[in-house]
């Protein structure tokens, strides 16, 4: 046994790592909120066994964020083949030339190197303009500057801290996006697979909320009530000095896994900061394709 400093927001945490798959390591934020876990003995380079592929499976949907430690550079072939353990890809929209593979969506705060001012609108999940939102997503950062986290909600947990008349204000709340065909997803449904709670969201790729979608009740928010209800949300998100979040501070050889549906994400400001000022910054990302639309049934 050994033992790791974790760095979670303003907390640090000894936390006993066994070369092993853990069993019962995670952040931990206060006595009470935990989530995620950290990984140090698989070498996701080499094969993995169909046994251990099952338990990563298994345990992305119980812990909502999976973070492979030590795995030095992953290329873009080896990523692809990591992320259809899961699933059909569904390559983003968004493609830059120096990415290793058309699966790989490449970002950077150089423009040379890769898609810039990604992820900085606002607390959201992937692909929530599609009509199936992308299943998992998982990053590697290939190219890590001196500060630029990725922070991290866990959705079902958030849901659990509302007050009861906030929870079922949003209960009531279907999110319009701003890209496509206008969609309306419920806010709050079901996640598919463990059927907890969880959030369809987006703060910055929001057109409107409908109250009540389907009903005779059924009224389209204008933007001044829009803004208000993505103000309520962010705040919620960020309430009590951030308790509910972990902001990731990347470290070479980082991979993570996450359940895109079951946990929300922002990249911190310090992402778009200069090379000059902070180094290189290249993260690479592939999404999962979905397979169930977001449904109050």
């Amino acid at each position: 046994m050994f033992k790791r400093l974790i760095q979670t927001g303003n907390n640090c945490v000894r936390v006993n790592i066994s070369r092993r798959i853990l069993q019962n390591s995670y952040f931990h934020f206060d006595d009470m909120k935990t989530f995620g876990k950290i990984v140090t003995d698989v070498n996701l380079s080499e094969a993995v066994s169909d046994d251990v592929i099952e338990k990563i499976k298994k345990d992305v949907h119980e812990h909502v964020l999976l973070i492979f430690k030590n795995q030095g550079i992953v290329s873009g072939e080896r990523h692809v083949e990591i992320s259809k353990w899961f699933g059909d890809l569904e390559s983003t929209f968004y493609k830059h030339p120096r990415s290793p593979h058309p699966d790989v969506f490449r970002v950077s705060n150089n423009e040379e190197e890769g898609c810039t001012n990604v992820g900085r609108t606002g607390w959201h999940i992937d692909g929530s303009f599609m009509t199936e939102p992308f299943k998992f997503s998982l990053y590697h950062m290939v190219a890590v500057p001196k500060s630029g986290d990725t922070a991290f909600v866990p959705l079902t947990k958030l849901i659990e801290s509302l007050q009861p008349d906030v929870r079922a204000r949003w209960e009531r709340l279907y999110m319009v996006s701003d890209r496509r065909l206008k969609l309306i997803h419920p806010l709050i449904y079901s996640h598919p697979v463990t059927k907890k709670p969880t959030l369809c969201f987006h703060l910055g790729m929001t057109d409107a909320f409908a109250w009540d979608a389907g009903t005779d009740k059924e009224r389209i928010t204008e933007w001044p009530e829009t803004k208000h209800i993505l103000t309520e949300i962010h705040q919620e998100i960020e309430k009590n000095n951030r308790e509910l979040v972990y902001s990731h501070k990347w470290e070479q050889g980082d991979f993570i896994i996450s359940d895109n549906l079951a946990v929300g994400h922002e990249a911190t400001p310090e992402t778009q900061l200069p090379v000059s000022q902070v180094g290189l910054r290249i993260l690479h990302r592939t999404t999962v394709k979905g397979t169930e639309k977001p449904s109050k049934s």
